[in-house]
């Protein structure tokens, strides 16, 4: 690779940021990563912070371009599909895949976050700058003013390009909304749920007290609970639960005798693993959750936002973590077409960025309403067990919708979603009128099923057409 002499400038050392500083180091440009939070690598990690990370193949993807493949598989553990439990205690495994090879991972975000810092503190060309937060930004002469936590004294950083990978809650975005001229139109979607996360502790032997190599869901119709496992025998559990609304709710939940009894009532099998949950409950902060979609996400050439601070999304397809680092990929696509030319680059990224954003934030308030409502239903469940048969027997004629998305990396969202979608309307409608019978063979089922997902996309895009 040549090496680069132009300045780049990025506000956020998350995990988008970590991984566009490390690749951007690797392609030989002079890296300055500036984080307002301390480094975490040398803090004791708060408790309840967090939600557990899914890592599929398309953060995969991520790092093999960075040459991390090897270092992030000790950090995961697979899981092969979701273990739904019902009041009585009952469970069953739902695979996500009819292949063996086709799997999840459960992996610690501080984890990961630290293994790319440390690979990116590596390069002699990047700088890792903490506790500075960003004050301001001028984006004509790209430029930003951070002021130290602890000194409260101000600096201005200059760069020839400036990234922001500074999450959900971004300052960089917030200052183009500001700046009219950007003409930034930005849109925040809050879910009536909030999430707080609580833990299944490892047995005092240290071994999983349930089934590890599955991602638990505990659906209830508006709300869930889920749980992921953890390399020291853990799992961390997250409650979704509605904020305000319906009979249970984060604001009913005031004392220990009502986390008990709720916890009791819905969620008996897991309650009796959680010896901590009323401490952790209250202790633990409740996380609000919501979808930033906003554009443009360059400012001429000189400033792109991306990850989160472009398009966070609710975590109910596991894809968050992924979709921020698929953009990384991307955009180093075009870092490669357009060598030199950063307005181009930039145009070409979000033209074609924007539109699978957008798809896998809407399929991710599907999955939302699929994992708390749908996991448990009969007529879902046939759906799925076809879809598994199909899988397992045809792979290069079916992938499910949750397969497009998590384990074909090179398979743009927005179509994924297209197809899935047409997919999902064609099987429970066959199901839903008698037409898949018993007495059909699993191909013929098959060239069914897929008959009606042509001509339910042909509809759909002749209808788009009128």
């Amino acid at each position: 690779m040549k090496n680069k002499k132009e300045n780049i400038l990025i506000i956020g050392a998350g995990l988008c940021g970590s991984l566009l500083a490390l690749r951007l180091g690797q392609r030989g440009y002079q890296v300055t990563l500036v984080e307002k939070r301390p480094d975490l690598r040398k803090i004791e990690q708060d408790a309840g912070r967090s939600i557990n990370l899914a890592f599929s193949d398309r953060g995969m993807k991520a790092m093999k371009m960075v040459g991390l493949e090897n270092e992030v598989e000790k950090l995961c553990l697979p899981m092969i599909g979701r273990m739904i439990h019902d009041k009585m205690s009952n469970k069953f495994m739902s695979l996500y895949s009819g292949k063996e090879n086709k799997f999840i991972n459960s992996i610690s975000r501080p984890g990961l976050n630290m293994l790319l810092l440390d690979s990116a503190e590596k390069l002699p060309n990047v700088s890792l700058i903490f506790n500075q937060s960003c004050e301001s930004l001028d984006f004509e002469n790209t430029t930003a003013v951070f002021k130290d936590y602890q000194t409260k004294e101000c600096s201005t950083y200059k760069a020839d390009v400036i990234f922001g990978t500074d999450g959900a809650g971004s300052v960089v975005r917030n200052n183009m909304f500001d700046d009219k001229s950007i003409r930034l139109s930005f849109s925040i979607d809050w879910l009536s749920h909030s999430y707080k996360e609580l833990t299944i502790p490892a047995s005092k032997s240290g071994k999983f007290q349930d089934e590890h190599k599955a991602l638990h869901i505990w659906p209830r119709g508006e709300n869930m609970l889920i749980s992921l496992p953890n390399l020291d025998g853990s799992f961390t559990v997250t409650l979704f639960l509605a904020h305000q609304t319906g009979k249970d709710n984060f604001e009913k939940l005031n004392t220990a005798e009502e986390v008990n009894e709720y916890f009791e009532r819905e969620f008996p099998d897991a309650k009796a693993l959680m010896p901590n949950l009323t401490e952790e409950f209250f202790e633990n902060p409740t996380a609000f959750l919501g979808t930033v979609k906003c554009y443009p996400w360059n400012v001429m050439g000189k400033t792109l936002i991306l990850g989160d601070a472009a398009h966070a999304i609710v975590p109910f397809y596991g894809q968050g973590m992924n979709a921020s680092f698929e953009d990384v990929v991307v955009l180093d696509k075009f870092i490669e077409k357009y060598d030199g030319n950063w307005e181009t680059t930039f145009s070409e990224f979000e033209k074609e960025r924007k539109i699978d954003a957008d798809a896998i934030a809407d399929l991710a308030i599907d999955n939302f309403h699929e994992m708390k409502e749908h996991v448990a239903n009969p007529l879902f469940q046939k759906k799925r067990k076809l879809e598994v048969a199909f899988e397992d027997n045809f792979p290069k004629k079916y992938n499910s919708k949750y397969s497009l998305v998590t384990f074909n990396a090179n398979i743009p969202y927005s179509e994924a979603m297209k197809r899935g979608r047409a997919q999902d309307k064609a099987i429970l409608n066959l199901l839903d009128d008698g037409k898949l019978k018993d007495t059909m063979s699993l191909e013929e089922k098959l060239t069914l099923v897929l008959n009606e997902t042509k001509d339910i996309l042909l509809n759909d895009t002749v209808a788009k057409n009128l």
